[in-house]
């Protein structure tokens, strides 16, 4: 079986990483997979959003530690990936930090679905997705400083923009676990649910965005992470454009006369 199950129904995509006996932690055939099904996410106009989740008792143990202990680099190769400090560089810069690269490209939206452990850069591998849904059990943690390491997965970029500097800061050098209700009130997940309910919960809040107008929806996502990073005059000088492009499509016309039908019988 695979390292990395990829499949696409009704429109969704869904990324399920699959080494549950190594708490789905990183090799380099799941990071090869992982970023050709982001490619084909990206690519693919019959994919409407992204689902991410782990198979086993964990969401994503991030690095692989025994690899990492015996001298082999973040995860087992079969090229050199550690005897040089530029090896060790480029197995992150040309394997695993592709992966937020990537997600940078896709507009559509990227759910992560979190049970069990998520740590270290599998922690981060979630806080890169748009929206984080956790159930009460899982644990959490930047648990970088236990092995001696810095967050080298974009975690120093992801956590401090949902959190906050200074509990960003916190969360590294204390390398402490949250429970899902700890870790939704910090912002670091953004719904946490039962864990008997995660599934249901998830089910129906894909099922909700692939009802939705994709192309608004895809629009708002660009309009979002752009504003982050510009100024409010070309923020709202790209949104009246959107906003001009989506008031031509069928979305538009449909949902509008819906919205009068329903006012229409709400009014008799």
């Amino acid at each position: 079986m695979a390292d990395l199950i990829y499949e696409v129904h009704d429109h969704l995509a869904h990324i399920t990483l699959n080494r549950p006996k190594q708490l789905n932690c990183f090799s380099e055939e799941m990071i090869r997979l992982w970023t050709e099904a982001l490619e084909d996410v990206r690519d693919n106009d019959d994919v409407y959003a992204l689902l991410l989740s782990g198979n086993g008792k964990a969401f994503c143990a991030g690095g692989d530690v025994k690899a990492m202990a015996a001298g082999d680099g973040f995860f087992e190769s079969h090229e050199d990936i550690s005897s040089t400090a530029l090896a060790r560089k480029n197995s992150l810069w040309k394997g695993i930090q592709r992966i937020p690269l990537l997600l940078e490209e896709i507009d559509k939206p990227v759910v992560a679905k979190i049970h069990g452990a998520a740590v270290g850069a599998g922690l981060d591998m979630a806080l890169m997705c748009d929206v984080r849904i956790a159930g009460e059990s899982a644990s959490m943690s930047e648990s970088y400083f236990n092995a001696g390491i810095v967050p080298g997965d974009g975690g120093a970029y992801f956590l401090p923009r949902l959190v906050g500097r200074d509990k960003a800061l916190d969360l590294f050098w204390t390398a402490r676990t949250l429970k899902g209700k700890e870790a939704a009130d910090l912002g670091l997940v953004t719904h946490c649910v039962p864990d008997e309910e995660l599934d249901t919960f998830v089910e129906n809040y894909m099922k909700k965005i692939l009802e939705a107008p994709q192309q608004a929806m895809r629009l708002t996502k660009r309009a979002v992470l752009q504003g982050e990073q510009s100024t409010l005059r070309a923020s709202l000088d790209l949104i009246s454009s959107f906003m001009g492009i989506v008031t031509e499509l069928d979305d538009y016309r449909q949902r509008t006369s819906a919205l009068v039908a329903k006012m229409q019988r709400k009014a008799q």
